[in-house]
């Protein structure tokens, strides 16, 4: 029997809603580090199918629950931006302003300047191609928190790159798949894992390049996993979904090639997936069904499946899903031309 009596319904009065000109697909929260001291920003990325692009900077005050673009930090993007991050400790920068990066034709690094006089800068530009002309477009990125020079990149052309991007040069490329990779999560400074079209999760160690572990392959030969995300709270869990698939994928790092769970309650494909910053068990998955559906993982799963603790149902099919580390309350989707958050 379904234990749907405990689903919780997120309503509208628990919602702030961001209206764009374009539809966005990139989100990014800044950090926990930079929230005491300023309004949460949060950066939106347009998907427009042409070569002009716009990223926006939003700041949000959780006391009166409003979002206030800031136009003299908004830009233009080339193509659309594939992912957005902030850095993840901007302590270590000794700096007073944020650091964002994108993914698209190149990684990209940009100045978020909140001072006196509100302005961005593009700081670098960061280019593995050996001919100048020709890019492999970049499908995602993660930054390392425990490192944060390292940024780890991942591209339809077969490799994950590996940036020292306080250096602005590449410490490793490698050939992570058989296919285009699609997403890439660090674990620690050294481990990352990798998501891609021949439908393999792999785990890399930069001390020992030469080798892969896999942990998990698609039931159905050469189904694409789209998403990654790995638990930082608990770092044996990942998640990963599969293409025009409804499941989210749980796996344990000490037990590959079984799921030690898949919840199946979406009624459409899952399109995005985020581990809860503070909580070692509870995620989040978004998809086509226009629902945000938030999940407590048992320690030991029922024979019926995994029903989910809340949902919230948004006005069309919801593309990406970000869970906030600085305002952990708060959970970001995008569907159509808005962007919502969620008080959880």
């Amino acid at each position: 029997m379904e234990n749907s009596t405990h689903e919780s319904h997120l309503g509208p009065e628990n919602s702030v809603t961001y209206d764009s000109p374009y539809p966005l697909y990139a989100m990014a929260f800044s950090p926990a580090a930079r929230a005491r001291h300023h309004h949460p920003k949060i950066a939106v990325g347009s998907f427009l199918e042409e070569f002009s692009n716009r990223v926006d900077i939003l700041s949000f005050d959780p006391d009166t629950l409003t979002l206030k673009p800031n136009p003299s930090l908004s830009f233009d993007h080339p193509y659309p931006p594939t992912k957005l991050m902030f850095h993840p400790n901007p302590n270590t920068l000794h700096k007073s302003h944020d650091i964002l990066a994108s993914s698209g034709d190149y990684l990209r690094l940009w100045e978020v300047k909140d001072s006196s006089v509100d302005r961005l800068e593009p700081v670098s530009v960061l280019n593995n191609s050996k001919t100048s002309e020709f890019c492999a477009p970049l499908t995602s990125f993660d930054w390392n928190e425990v490192e944060p020079r390292r940024i780890g990149t991942s591209s339809i052309d077969t490799t994950c790159t590996i940036w020292d991007v306080e250096k602005g040069v590449v410490e490793t490329q490698l050939i992570a798949h058989d296919k285009e990779v699609y997403d890439i999560a660090w674990g620690e400074a050294m481990v990352f894992a990798s998501v891609s079209a021949d439908g393999s999760v792999r785990i890399f160690d930069l001390r020992d390049k030469e080798h892969s572990t896999i942990i998990y392959e698609s039931p159905q030969p050469d189904t694409p996993l789209l998403r990654l995300a790995w638990n930082k709270q608990d770092l044996r869990y990942m998640a990963t979904i599969l293409m025009d698939s409804n499941k989210v994928v749980i796996l344990d790092i000490r037990s590959p090639t079984m799921p030690v769970a898949e919840l199946e309650r979406h009624r459409g494909s899952v399109n995005a997936i985020a581990w809860a910053p503070q909580s070692a068990r509870h995620i989040c998955s978004a998809g086509d069904d226009s629902q945000a559906l938030i999940w407590e993982l048992p320690t030991v799963a029922g024979p019926n499946g995994i029903d989910p603790m809340s949902m919230y149902s948004a006005g069309a099919e919801i593309n990406q899903l970000q869970w906030s580390a600085g305002q952990p309350d708060w959970i970001a989707i995008a569907f159509s031309n808005k962007m919502q958050l969620l008080k959880v």
